[in-house]
């Protein structure tokens, strides 16, 4: 079965293999502690809160650490290909939504490393999906729920 490519900035690579070592060699032990601590407390372990929720962490720990490792096995890293004529991934992009003064500054990223708190949007979202391979000029349309909204490209980076 073949994996989806996972799309990433160099930063975003290397935040990814800081989480997942940071999730193995720390997270794992502490949770291994709190499990030990829990048994030696004794009693019913079906009766053992600390017991039950020190296992929920660990299955979530090692779910995300799976969930890490198969990103970065998939990973390709994107590359700036110089050109700022047109909207690619990696791309920073600067817009002006229809009838406000505001710009707004995204940074079109794979889906892996999307925080659109940060300004990172996935090239899979309306936004990036929108934005990708348009030009300084090119006026895009946004689906959104409420209806659609046009944004003007002012600059790419």
């Amino acid at each position: 079965m073949t994996e989806d490519v996972h799309y990433l900035t160099a930063e975003g690579f290397e935040e990814h293999e800081k989480r997942l070592s940071f999730l193995r060699n720390v997270r794992r032990q502490e949770v291994a502690e709190r499990l030990r601590l829990a048994l030696e407390e004794g009693g019913e372990l079906v009766e053992n809160a600390e017991y039950e929720d020190a296992k929920n962490e660990q299955a979530f720990i090692e779910g995300e650490i799976m969930r890490l490792e198969m990103i970065l096995s998939n990973a390709e890293i994107i590359e700036d290909d110089g050109r700022k004529d047109i909207v690619s991934l990696g791309d920073k992009v600067t817009v002006q939504e229809a009838g406000m003064d505001e710009l707004e500054v995204y940074h079109v990223v794979g889906a892996a490393e999307a925080n659109p708190r940060a300004g990172k949007i996935s090239h899979k979202s309306p936004m990036g999906k929108a934005l990708m391979n348009h030009h300084i000029g090119d006026e895009v349309v946004v689906e959104a729920p409420d209806g659609d909204i046009v944004f003007k490209i002012k600059a790419i980076e």
